[in-house]
C-alpha cells in the first residue's frame, strides 16, 4: 500500500463512529502513543492496549483476546523488525486484526509485508489513523472473499 504522507493531514475532529473494537497499539514513543490512543478512543475504540516491546506485544497476543486491530511501529525499542508482528498476526486466520503500520521508514516494511494493511508515515495526523480504521471496517463472509 501508498504510504499517508505527512501533507494529507486533516484538521477535522473525529466524527463520532461505529465502535473500532478493542486495538492493539505497538508503540514505543509514549507522547505519540498517548495522541493515537486518545483519538482511537474518541473515534469509537472500546479499549486501547498499549504495547512498547515485542516482548509485551508478544505476551499481550498470548493472552488470546479478540482483537479488531493492530497498529505496528516498525522500529521498536527492543526490536528493528516490528514488522514481523504483521506475519504472525497473520497466521491468526480470516479472523485475524487488521494490519495498520505506523512507521518513519516505511521502506524498511518488506514490500509484501507492507500489502497486509496501509502504512502510515510519521509524522501523521492521528485522526487518519482513525478515519481508515472506521471507513474500511469489514464484515461477514463477503468482505473476507474480498481480501
Amino acid at each position: 500500500m501508498k504510504p499517508v504522507s505527512k501533507d494529507q493531514v486533516s484538521d477535522a475532529k473525529p466524527a463520532p463512529r461505529k465502535a473500532l473494537g478493542r486495538v492493539l497499539l505497538v508503540e514505543d514513543d509514549p507522547v505519540l502513543a498517548m495522541a493515537l490512543e486518545d483519538a482511537l478512543v474518541q473515534g469509537g475504540a472500546q479499549e486501547v492496549v498499549i504495547c512498547q516491546t515485542m516482548k509485551s506485544t508478544m505476551a499481550e497476543l498470548d493472552k488470546g483476546a479478540r482483537l479488531s486491530a493492530i497498529v505496528i511501529d516498525v522500529h521498536l525499542a527492543d526490536r528493528d523488525d516490528g514488522w514481523a508482528l504483521a506475519e504472525l498476526v497473520d497466521l491468526l486466520g480470516p479472523k485475524r486484526p487488521r494490519i495498520v503500520f505506523s512507521t518513519g521508514s516505511p521502506g524498511d516494511i518488506p514490500p509484501d509485508i507492507a500489502e497486509m494493511g496501509p502504512v502510515f508515515e510519521k509524522p501523521y495526523d492521528p485522526v487518519q489513523l482513525v478515519e481508515v480504521l472506521a471507513s474500511t471496517h469489514k464484515r461477514g463472509l463477503f468482505s473476507r472473499l474480498l481480501r
